[in-house]
C-alpha cells in the first residue's frame, strides 16, 4: 500500500509505514467497531472510551477511523451501522492526517527540545492542551475528539490532570485512551472510561495488513504460518522483523546469551549493529527485544517456583527499563548501553 506520508514523525514512527493517523486500512476488530457504531446511532456513545490491548495490533488506527466516522456523519441518528471508508483523497481524510482538523486533538510524547528526540512520556504540558481545545466552538457542531495514544506513557502530573478533564467532559466531547497494559493507568481514570479490549490479529488478517503494505513476508505458507506465530498478532512486531532485520537481531542476542563463556566480541557487534546514526529503528527494536527475553524469563522462573530468580529478573527487568528511558532522554551513549544490557541479561542467565 503506498502513500504520501501526511502525519508528523512520532517516537514510534516506522519509515516507508503509514501512521494510524493516515492509514486508510482497518483490518479485525468488527466487534468492537460494531460496538461503537452501534452506541453512537442510538445516542448513547461514552465520553471516554479506553482501548486496550497489546502494541501495534490497531488500536490507534481504530481511534482515527471512529474519529473520522464521527465527523463524516455528525446527524447520529443517519450513521452507517459500521465505521465510513477513510478515503485518503477527501479533505477530511488529509486534515485528520496531517494533524490539522480543529475537532481531532492528537496527544502523544512531544519533541525533547533539548536533543530533539522524542521524550520517554506523555507530559502534563501535553495534557493541558486540552483544556485550549475544549474552548474552542466544535466545528459544524460536531464532536470534539481527544486521542491520548499511549494513555500507558502518561506521568503522574499528565494523568491527574487528564482525570480532571475526564470528571467533567463538555458535551459532545469523545476522549480515545490507548492503552497497552490497563495496569498502568490510574484506577480513578479506568472508572471513568468503557474499556474496549483488543485482541490480537488472526493470523490470515496479519498476513493481510503485511501484503496490503508491500512488506516482504515469505512465499511459502511454512514462512508465512512461522511470521504470523512469532509477531503475535502484532502488525507492528511483524513489520520490525521483517523489514528492519528484528530477526536477526533477536538471533543475535540469543547467541550472546548462550554463549559460554561470555563473548564480548559478539556483544559489541550486536552494539555496533544496532547503534549506528541510522539504526534508530533497530535500538528500539533490541530494547523492545531484551525487555521480553527478561521478561519471559521472569515468568519461567516464576512458574517453577524458583521466586529468587524471578524476582531478581524482575529487578533487571525494571533496571534495564529505566536504562532504555535515560539513554533516550538523556542522549547517552547507545552502544555502551546496549552492551552492558547484553552482559547483565547473560550474568542472570548463567548464574
Amino acid at each position: 500500500m503506498s502513500f504520501e506520508r501526511l502525519a508528523p514523525e512520532q517516537f514510534d514512527t516506522i519509515p516507508g509505514i503509514a501512521e494510524p493517523a493516515e492509514n486508510p486500512l482497518l483490518v479485525g476488530h468488527a466487534e468492537a467497531m460494531l460496538q461503537v457504531a452501534s452506541a453512537y446511532r442510538a445516542g448513547k456513545l461514552h465520553h471516554a472510551l479506553l482501548l486496550a490491548g497489546p502494541p501495534g495490533i490497531g488500536k490507534a488506527t481504530f481511534a482515527f477511523h471512529l474519529a473520522q466516522h464521527l465527523l463524516a456523519n455528525t446527524v447520529a441518528a443517519e450513521a452507517p451501522p459500521g465505521f465510513s471508508q477513510r478515503d485518503p483523497s477527501s479533505p477530511l481524510f488529509r486534515q485528520i492526517a496531517q494533524g490539522s482538523h480543529p475537532a481531532v486533538l492528537h496527544l502523544t510524547r512531544p519533541v525533547n527540545d533539548k536533543t530533539k528526540g522524542f521524550k520517554s512520556v506523555v507530559t502534563v504540558d501535553e495534557i493541558r492542551k486540552i483544556n485550549r481545545f475544549l474552548s474552542m466552538t466544535a466545528h459544524d457542531g460536531a464532536y470534539r475528539i481527544a486521542i491520548v495514544d499511549p494513555a500507558d506513557d502518561m506521568n503522574t502530573n499528565a494523568a491527574n490532570a487528564l482525570l480532571k478533564n475526564l470528571e467533567e467532559p463538555p458535551p459532545r466531547t469523545l476522549f480515545i485512551l490507548i492503552a497497552h497494559s490497563l495496569g498502568s493507568l490510574l484506577p480513578t481514570i479506568r472508572s471513568r472510561c468503557q474499556t474496549i479490549k483488543f485482541k490480537p490479529l488472526e493470523p490470515a488478517a496479519l498476513l493481510h495488513v503485511l501484503d496490503a503494505s508491500q512488506t516482504t513476508v515469505p512465499e511459502d505458507e511454512a514462512g508465512r504460518a512461522a511470521l504470523a506465530a512469532r509477531a503475535g498478532g502484532s502488525v507492528r512486531d511483524a513489520l520490525l522483523l521483517t523489514e528492519y532485520g528484528g530477526l536477526d537481531i533477536a538471533d543475535a542476542v540469543s547467541g550472546v546469551l548462550r554463549s559460554r563463556p561470555y563473548a564480548y566480541g559478539d556483544a559489541w557487534r550486536v552494539a555496533e549493529a544496532v547503534s549506528g546514526r541510522d539504526a534508530a529503528v533497530q535500538f528500539s527494536i533490541f530494547n523492545q527485544h531484551a525487555l521480553e527475553t527478561i521478561a519471559e524469563q521472569a515468568r519461567g522462573a516464576a512458574l517453577a517456583g524458583d521466586s529468587a530468580r524471578a524476582d531478581g529478573l524482575a529487578e533487571l527487568w525494571r533496571e534495564a527499563e529505566r536504562a532504555v528511558a535515560e539513554t533516550e532522554t538523556y542522549n547517552l551513549d547507545k552502544k555502551q548501553h546496549v552492551s552492558g544490557l547484553l552482559q547483565r541479561m547473560w550474568r542472570a542467565a548463567n548464574p
